[in-house]
């Protein structure tokens, strides 16, 4: 199939590579010039993502990818056309905010030549299909396209796995030209066993958010009970492990933590509450899940100041860890970012290190120090807290993190180590939901 992919964000590009990686020929489009001039003559790309720059280069070499800023030529060629496109929180109430899709959709319009299928691969809110649909009829006939909503269910630093291996591929669409179309798109898939199911538009896009919101308020409910567990001597570990041995349950997000963030749970959880009081639907726990995930960077901060006295007003703390999670760069809704930023109204002077997310983290912060290495973050710092789960973090020389802090003490909001382990190196240890 002959595939244009509309932006070259973290969607696009992932898509766009595992696409052409499938035998596809695809061309990427980014009306940021700069950005396809380092993909086109430099091979940067504009993300870190684990695999992907070899995956890249691959598809690349073998003619399959191509770069350009010319959607017109780019759309007019093409089988299939992808909007993969950013739908940022808007400012005033929290929606997606669908100015680029709509711009997109505009462009194709005037672009299709010849019978097209438009895939929204952006998140976007229940009945944007609809919308596209409309926009692009002030261009075309009906009959000459059709808009299909095909959501991504990407996790940062998984990517190219969870595309080639996922567990599951959802198309929304209304006629059969278009399933046989989409079937073309996604065979080699099938064939690797991966399921596709087809379904309505509506259902497609709703299935999206309800399935981050499902995962968001399991990552809620963990924290919560890992906080209780505190309180009454538990170990959520072991309660972790217990509940996810129950086959209607499953092992999967039931680590606790400092909240979650990124570029997908906070954005949709409210985006998801916003249509459910739209369309009169009290989403309760939706509601729940959202101040929950928002008090609980307040709640580490805390933690924090109340395992060194109760006091940071000019204390130095070292920091490991500002992007979101683990194997990627994204800075978006970070927990990271949150506490760091409350730590220093309390007066706290930062040193950060983290091994792919501090340019991004310099756009977001102010006054604090970078540090070179895991190790040179605890100089002359008072404590040493992990707040994202890269593997370097996890194997950490101890006795050497002890000699270079002021005093021995590190926490660990990611339960990376064994208390017992980390207390016979002669750190005062702290963690979520353990004693």
């Amino acid at each position: 199939m002959k595939i244009s992919v509309i932006g070259t964000g973290y969607v696009g590009l992932v898509s766009g590579t595992c696409f052409a990686s499938l035998g596809h020929d695809v061309i990427c489009i980014d009306n940021d010039e700069k950005k396809i001039h380092k993909l086109n003559e430099e091979g940067i790309l504009p993300i870190y993502e684990p695999d992907l720059e070899e995956l890249v280069t691959q598809c690349v070499e073998s003619g399959k990818l191509t770069f350009t800023t010319d959607t017109k030529a780019a759309v007019a060629k093409s089988d299939v056309v992808f909007i993969a496109v950013g739908t940022p929180p808007r400012a005033d109430n929290k929606q997606a905010d669908l100015k680029y899709v709509y711009q997109v959709a505009e462009e194709i319009g005037q672009a299709i030549d010849g019978y097209t299928v438009v895939v929204n691969k952006s998140t976007v809110p229940v009945g944007t299909a609809d919308e596209v649909t409309e926009i692009i009829k002030k261009f075309k006939s009906e009959d000459e396209f059709e808009v299909v909503s095909n959501p991504e269910f990407l996790r940062e630093g998984f990517a190219i796995k969870d595309f080639l291996e996922g567990d599951r591929v959802a198309v929304g669409l209304s006629s059969e030209k278009a399933r046989q179309v989409m079937k073309q798109v996604y065979l080699p898939l099938e064939q690797n066993g991966v399921p596709v199911i087809y379904t309505d538009p509506k259902s497609a896009e709703m299935a999206k958010y309800a399935a981050n919101t499902a995962l968001a308020i399991r990552i809620c409910f963990m924290n919560e009970i890992a906080d209780l567990c505190e309180k009454v001597s538990a170990n959520i570990e072991d309660v972790a492990y217990i509940m996810g041995l129950d086959s209607r349950i499953g092992p999967k997000f039931l680590k606790p933590g400092p909240g979650f963030g990124g570029s997908c749970f906070p954005k949709d959880i409210m985006a998801l509450e916003y249509i459910g009081r739209q369309h009169g639907c009290n989403l309760s726990l939706v509601k729940s899940t959202i101040d929950s995930n928002n008090s609980r960077k307040q709640a580490m901060a805390e933690k924090i100041s109340l395992a060194l006295g109760g006091d940071l007003d000019g204390r130095t703390i070292g920091i490991l860890g500002l992007a979101f999670k683990g194997n990627t760069d994204d800075c978006r809704e970070s927990p990271a970012i949150a506490i760091i930023k409350v730590l220093q109204k309390m007066g706290a002077n930062i040193v950060a290190y983290d091994p792919e997310a501090m340019d991004e983290a310099k756009h977001l912060l102010n006054g604090i120090s970078y540090a070179e290495d895991s190790y040179s973050v605890c100089d002359n710092a008072e404590a040493l807290i992990i707040l994202t789960e890269w593997d370097e973090f996890a194997e950490l020389d101890l006795q050497l993190v002890k000699s270079k802090l002021q005093t021995p003490m590190l926490i660990d909001l990611r339960n990376l180590y064994e208390p017992s382990e980390v207390r016979k190196q002669g750190l005062v240890y702290h963690s979520i939901g353990r004693v």
